[in-house]
């Protein structure tokens, strides 16, 4: 039984400021003991639906290019529990902010810190005063500085708080249990078999539910798993006398005693303990367990000081992955009579085919039968967890003018469902397997109305200190394209704890003796300098994916609900990807939601408006066509509204996910029946024929690539533009070979109303222009994509006007033979590298040609002046000695190769002349090509800046800077420490491999020139 409890909206003051695209609207907030008296929030995200982005003004020059905090990267903000500073905090929120990052998640995490006793759980610990201050601190700075604090709802994770002992009600529960072998006809006489593994530290009690014997049946075995046969299962239970049971096995074949035993799991948070008394995790299906969650805040953590701050810079309590941790089964004491109320029928038959060793099954029944016990059981555990958990920890959320951002996943419920109850569902990049994983809670977001699907970005296993932006970025882009829209960088440490080394407390580093996880950001780390040309290129990133509503192509119905399982669709994540198609996943409770209608033939015509429904086996049990008779019914009824819907499989046969009622399987295959019938919809027995049942159903992509691509894309829409990310990337990081550069058409779908034009937004500079060269065709406009791996690009189209543009309707270039044509100030103009004679057409009037009579040679540097700030370990762990050194090199090598710097990280300019000939005028300019650099980059000419370089395509136009004669080119280069640390402290980092930083090139300066098209 699907259970869904839609969620309120919920607009908390500063949503309400911020809804639309206008600039950004600041308000004052009321003055804070220690803060000024006129602080001001920047604008939320944009408005999560179209009626309200129609509200606002049509996004001019700023909207893109100087996107507010609100849409800005976050920052994992590891402490030492309560061992903070207020003014080390304060300053650290400063750095934050200057770094131009929008907000912080404040999060108890030390697991580099062996020695817990330093911490002083007693005085410091999570949720102790100087935590209570710290926190206030951060929150007063946040509002003088613009950004949201966000704040886990216990120390590390799972979610627990202090006073929870293993044995309470609202701590976390399992099902441990026991069992004797008993041959046919003989008699066991002796206590209750006890559980197979003791007890955790601090459980002290532990409760008999039940004793059952059944007959072993090895044709039910598995590889694991002992066969039993469901018929036999008897419950001995009333026959225990005390803690004694005597019981005489039929003989028709060997049993199995299986006792069951209910008891706390003993689960604290990871590497604690962070307080005193000790916390343990919380019951996550139970009223009893969140109430315990809420009440700790609500007595001890709420001061008025900090409730009346969260109001103005508090964001969302946050909780992790559900990773509870146990030897038996995860396990609630009403979770017996809620499985009943939900199924008609009892738990314990069952319960053989349940039981868990160490995250292993023990039994099984028959393969089906098997199935479907598992799946109602997971269904009804999905419910509590949704229920009691979550819908009641997001309303407690909204009292405090808060929202509930959380990682639905780690358990084997339904996560997709989950992230509809969610004000923010969150992902990872480390534990997320591919881009589908992201896809299951782009689904739920977009069909609940909801707008940011958030993800805790850049966590590398063995990568502390070695973390290079560029691995972030290409980790993020595939992301971006599979729905994800904020970012919560993985993280930022606290600046030290006693007995820690050079450069600072790090969280996760060391890690069992080895450099841990990456990575701790911060301004210990020499690329910190040029962080704000990271955090802007996000932040627009951001801007442009939280703009009005999603589109995508296809929902794909997933008839459990996981995620974090790699699992993805047949046809679509490994053909239909490649050639434009976008798809989200969608599960049951998904079509209870108000946003499940149809109209015009598209499901949730005002959200991501899917154009079809596919329906496939259930890749998680064999990709066996399941249904539930109650989905099927409503995919029935979508699809009488005129939903073109596509099954792959033997639907014809299809059976129940769960246990079926008598007759229930024949009522599903009726209701089949009647959908196979109708004239949309698509039966097809091979996935090779997705493609062609959709194209017979007339349904196409709203993006389209010429061939076969590694191009991944996202659509937003809103009533001014369609917005198309487009980033060249793969499905999950780890699939081979690696993604090569792409030219080739795009074609792009226009969903608004009115005429349209194509801009060209670059998330990196903030620019916003006309695209000059493309073909019209409709609503279809075809430009030309040339994407190195991992670079990204933003394409609107939208009406004349937007963001600044005054071209009006000027025409426009279909083709040139010139390396590429551009708009001016006065029209169409084309570029060339080369001399010759161009030819190009316009949209209007006969084709144009231009002759250029000589473009100077490209240039190859000859020499450079390098000199490096090497940081170097000072006085104390947080003080960092610098020491500069220079070397003249002729030829560009990384730091490894040369002798002076084999060991050095830190910052390195590096300065050399070109020498511009004497025609050189307004008509020229030049890109300068960067070549290999690592790690991050910033270019000045002749005393200038240029803006932000793509760090995926380190190519710059630095025309506008050039001059006749003499020309000073300076590249910093900024790099990680990991070179630096294998010396300094080699008992950690010594086995690290020395990384190859620095320009290395080829460097080459192409000279151009530009001549308007008349």
């Amino acid at each position: 039984m699907h259970e869904h409890d839609t969620p309120r909206p919920v607009m908390p003051r500063r949503r309400i400021l911020a809804a639309g695209l206008g600039t950004g609207v600041a308000v004052a907030v009321g003055a804070t003991a220690g803060a000024p008296a006129a602080s001001a929030r920047p604008a939320d995200g944009l408005a999560a639906n179209a009626a309200s982005a129609s509200a606002a003004q049509a996004p001019g020059a700023a909207w893109f290019a100087e996107p507010p905090r609100s849409v800005r990267p976050k920052f994992r903000w590891w402490w030492p529990d309560g061992l903070v500073d207020p003014d080390e905090i304060a300053r650290e929120v400063d750095q934050i902010a200057d770094a131009g990052f929008g907000g912080v998640e404040i999060a108890a995490v030390h697991h580099s810190v062996t020695d817990k006793s330093v911490l002083d759980t007693a005085h410091h610990g999570w949720g102790s005063r100087p935590w209570r201050e710290g926190v206030e601190a951060a929150l007063r700075r946040a509002v003088r500085r613009g950004l949201t604090v966000d704040l886990t709802l216990g120390p590390s994770w799972p979610t627990a708080v202090p006073g929870v002992t293993p044995d309470d009600e609202a701590a976390v529960h399992e099902l441990a249990h026991g069992r004797a072998v008993v041959p046919a006809g003989t008699t066991y006489t002796g206590p209750v078999p006890a559980p197979v593994h003791e007890p955790a530290p601090g459980v002290t009690k532990q409760t008999l539910l039940a004793v059952q014997a059944a007959r072993v049946n090895t044709a039910n075995s598995t590889r694991k798993e002992t066969g039993l046969d469901l018929a036999s299962v008897q419950d001995l239970t009333a026959t225990v006398t005390g803690s004694a049971l005597t019981w005489t096995a039929p003989d028709d074949g060997e049993y199995v005693l299986i006792s069951y035993w209910r008891r706390g799991s003993g689960q604290q948070p990871e590497s604690g303990p962070h307080s005193s008394p000790a916390a343990h995790v919380v019951d996550h299906f139970s009223p009893a367990g969140t109430a315990a969650v809420t009440a700790y805040w609500e007595r001890n953590l709420l001061t008025p000081s900090i409730r009346k701050l969260l109001k103005a810079a508090g964001g969302a309590f946050f909780e992790d992955s559900v990773e509870l941790e146990t030897e038996g089964l995860v396990w609630t004491p009403k979770l017996p009579e809620a499985f009943e109320k939900d199924h008609g029928r009892p738990l314990l038959p069952y319960l053989p085919a349940l039981v868990l060793d160490d995250s292993d099954q023990v039994f099984a029944f028959g393969a089906q039968e098997t199935r479907q016990i598992r799946h109602d059981f997971w269904e009804t555990v999905s419910g509590l967890f949704n229920r009691h958990h979550v819908t009641a920890l997001r309303d407690w959320a909204h009292s405090l003018d808060m929202e509930l951002r959380a990682q639905p996943y780690g358990l084997q419920t339904d996560a997709i469902a989950t992230a509809t109850i969610l004000d923010i569902a969150e992902g990872e990049s480390l534990g997320f397997k591919n881009l589908d994983d992201h896809r299951c809670l782009a689904g739920g977001r977009d069909m609940a109305g909801h707008t940011v699907l958030s993800c805790e970005a850049g966590a590398y296993n063995g990568s502390a200190y070695s973390t290079t932006w560029d691995r972030f970025l290409r980790t993020m882009g595939g992301a971006y394209a599979a729905g994800v829209n904020q970012t919560v960088v993985h993280g930022f440490s606290y600046a030290t704890v006693p007995g820690t080394a050079w450069p600072g407390f790090a969280a996760f580093s060391p890690y069992s003796g080895a450099p841990g996880y990456g990575e701790s950001w911060g301004p210990r780390q020499p690329t910190w300098d040029h962080l704000p040309d990271i955090a802007g290129y996000l932040g627009r990133v951001h801007r442009v994916l939280q703009a009005g509503v999603a589109r995508a192509d296809v929902a794909v119905f997933r008839q459990t609900g996981y995620t974090a399982t790699g699992i993805g669709a047949s046809w679509f994540t490994s053909t239909g990807v490649p050639l434009g198609w976008s798809h989200q996943f969608l599960s049951g409770p998904l079509l209870d939601l108000p946003a499940a209608t149809v109209e015009g033939g598209r499901l949730a015509p005002d959200g991501p408006a899917y154009k079809a429904l596919f329906v496939e086996g259930d890749f998680f049990y064999s990709s066996t066509p399941t249904l539930a008779l109650a989905d099927a019914r409503k995919l029935l009824a979508l699809a009488e509204q005129g939903l073109p819907v596509v099954l792959l499989g033997a639907f014809g046969q299809a059976l129940t996910p769960g246990v079926p009622a008598d007759g229930e399987t024949e009522q599903l295959r009726e209701v089949l029946a009647r959908l196979l019938a109708l004239s949309h919809v698509a039966l097809v027995t091979d996935k090779t024929a997705v493609g062609d049942a959709l194209a017979g159903l007339g349904v196409t992509p709203d993006v389209r690539y010429a061939t076969s691509s590694t191009l991944l894309n996202a659509h937003r829409a809103t009533d001014d533009a369609d917005f198309y990310y487009l980033v060249n990337g793969k499905h999950a990081e780890t699939v081979k070979p690696a993604v090569a550069a792409v030219d080739h058409d795009v074609t792009l779908r226009r969903t608004g109303r009115g005429s349209a034009v194509p801009y060209l937004l670059d998330p990196w500079t903030g620019e916003a222009v006309r695209l000059a060269q493309y073909t019209e065709d409709g609503d279809a406009f075809t430009v030309r994509v040339t994407l190195q791996p991992g670079e990204t690009m933003i394409v609107a189209l939208g009406r004349p006007g937007l963001f600044g543009d005054r071209h009006g309707n000027r025409p426009h270039v279909l083709t040139t033979d010139a390396d590429e044509a551009l708009f001016t100030g006065e029209g169409p103009a084309v570029r060339t590298t080369t001399a010759g004679t161009f030819t190009t057409r316009l949209s209007r009037g006969r084709p144009v040609t231009t002759t250029v009579r000589e473009v100077p040679e490209p240039l190859t540097p000859g020499t450079w002046r390098l000199e490096v700030e090497d940081r170097l370990p000072g006085s104390s762990a947080t003080r960092t000695d610098i020491v500069r050194r220079t070397v003249e090199l002729d030829t560009l090598l990384p730091w490894s190769q040369i002798p002076e710097l084999a060991d050095s990280a830190g910052v390195g300019r590096y300065r050399t002349t070109v020498t511009l000939p004497a025609g050189w005028d307004a008509s020229h300019g030049a890109h300068l090509e960067l070549g290999q650099v690592s790690d991050t980059v910033r270019v000045t000419v002749n005393g200038t800046r240029t803006p932000p370089v793509d760090r995926l395509h380190p190519v710059v136009d630095i025309g506008a800077y050039l001059r006749r004669g003499r020309n000073v080119i300076e590249v910093e280069v900024a790099t990680p420490l990991i070179n630096r640390l294998r010396v300094a402290r080699p008992d950690v980092f010594g086995t690290a491999a020395r990384q190859d930083h620095g320009l290395v090139g080829p460097v080459r300066l192409v000279p151009y020139v530009q001549k308007a098209v008349r």
